[in-house]
């Protein structure tokens, strides 16, 4: 089994907004080293994920201005790490001035079969389980993937 995670938030100034800069400026090599990480499996194209973004009838179409990424990861560890280690902690640490208050860093991970590819529609699905029902096996949030990342009881 892969981990999969489903992660967005909404920005507080349309892409291409100066008040942005510096969070679109750091998407690419954010996610180019996400790509090199060990244990990193797949990440969804920006092209398939900027449709999905966009798509009026879609799963966000309630939410203009929105940044997300959805992966795969050989495991929690790999995925922690990423998120932690690299240059993703240090420019994740500007989101307050970039996304809507209260409206960013939602994160939900399940499990997947090796090689599946998820799509926006199931990623929303789980964060709407993950809201209504709280952690589980099948589905959880930061907290959990931090325990399972350092072998801890969850």
């Amino acid at each position: 089994m892969h981990l999969a995670e489903f992660n967005f938030g909404t920005l507080a100034y349309p892409w291409g907004d100066p008040r942005i800069a510096g969070f679109e400026d750091a998407v690419d090599q954010v996610n180019a080293i996400g790509a090199r990480s060990p244990g990193f499996v797949w990440r969804m194209s920006d092209e398939d994920m900027d449709a999905a973004q966009n798509d009026p009838n879609g799963p966000l179409r309630d939410r203009p201005n929105t940044a997300s990424t959805l992966s795969t990861w050989e495991s929690p560890y790999a995925l922690y790490h990423f998120v932690t280690k690299t240059l993703h902690a240090r420019i994740m640490r500007g989101a307050p001035d970039w996304f809507v208050p209260g409206d960013s860093g939602h994160l939900v991970c399940w499990w997947v079969p090796a090689n599946y590819r998820p799509n926006v529609a199931e990623g929303m699905t789980k964060w709407q389980l993950l809201q209504d029902h709280g952690e589980s096996e099948k589905v959880f949030d930061a907290k959990r993937l931090k325990a399972l990342a350092l072998g801890q009881p969850a």
